[in-house]
């Protein structure tokens, strides 16, 4: 398997390729749809994050707005409260790559000088364009994730997310953020209201290949992953995991999830057997 180099900001760079890369999610939010209000506390926060690193986590995760469906937005200066001390704190350890889950510049900005080294856009930059200046500026690293979020989705699964993630890649070239920097997320629940809707992005992730970019997948604790196991989402993680698996096996590099054990443990089995089957002589 090939490895490519995520250039990232702060001189760091992640190679992902033979090796999944798990992100962990911390959300520092009273209204996350899964683990709202757990680790608003500055201190509680940074303790998770390192409990996450010490599970094999690559990269921590921090966003400060919940972005689940009905979510209630709060401003700039909120969010910014929420996650700048944590980010410091972290940065200050380095037991992990610092990802700051945000859409609007100011706050990425703020959180690349604080120490972040990825800039994650649930908006795929089609909200706050300057977040891809910010990338290029600053050299962070940018997930730029697919949403059908207020606004009219072509029918076909895959040919919306070429339709919004080319739309995205423009804005981002525009800027000049290099092809290096950019991961992108095709952004399972995120106005795929469905279960079979989601199953059908999963089914189909393999074609996002064809875009170019190394790919990351944000299943965890999902509605859809509820929908199939009839769990709620705080008993979601070994369907998150199961899903975790189906995806590295077409293709995903990254995987955000909460419960970063068992994902970690389940996509080494993963990659083990890639790894096998790669070494494999043809015929067998």
């Amino acid at each position: 398997m090939t490895t490519r180099r995520w250039q990232l900001a702060h001189g760091r760079h992640l190679d992902l390729g033979p090796k999944a890369a798990v992100v962990g999610i911390l959300n520092v939010t009273p209204d996350s749809f899964s683990d709202g209000g757990l680790f608003i506390a500055p201190e509680k926060a940074i303790a998770q994050a390192r409990r996450m690193a010490e599970e094999g986590a690559a990269v921590i995760d921090v966003g400060g707005e919940s972005t689940r469906p009905g979510f209630a937005p709060v401003s700039a200066e909120e969010e910014q409260a929420r996650v700048l001390p944590v980010i410091e704190a972290l940065a200050a350890s380095g037991e992990a790559l610092i990802s700051v889950d945000t859409y609007r510049e100011d706050t990425a900005r703020r959180a690349v000088a604080a120490g972040a080294h990825i800039v994650n856009d649930v908006w795929g930059l089609q909200r706050e364009p300057g977040i891809a200046r910010v990338a290029a500026e600053t050299g962070a690293g940018l997930i730029i994730m697919h949403t059908g979020r207020e606004r009219q989705k072509l029918p076909d699964v895959i040919e919306d997310q070429f339709l919004f993630l080319r739309k995205s890649l423009e804005i981002a070239r525009a800027s000049n953020v290099s092809d290096g920097q950019i991961v992108l997320d095709p952004g399972f629940g995120f106005a795929k209201e469905t279960t079979e809707e989601n199953l059908d992005l999963m089914a189909r992730f393999s074609e996002l290949q064809a875009l170019g970019f190394p790919l990351m997948a944000g299943t965890s604790r999902k509605r859809f992953i509820g929908g199939v196991t009839g769990r709620e989402p705080a008993e979601r993680a070994a369907g998150t995991a199961a899903a975790s698996v189906i995806l590295r096996l077409k293709g995903a590099d990254l995987f955000r999830v909460h419960d970063v054990a068992i994902n970690v443990d389940a996509l080494a089995v993963a990659d083990a057997m890639l790894a096998r089957e790669n070494d494999l002589p043809p015929g067998r």
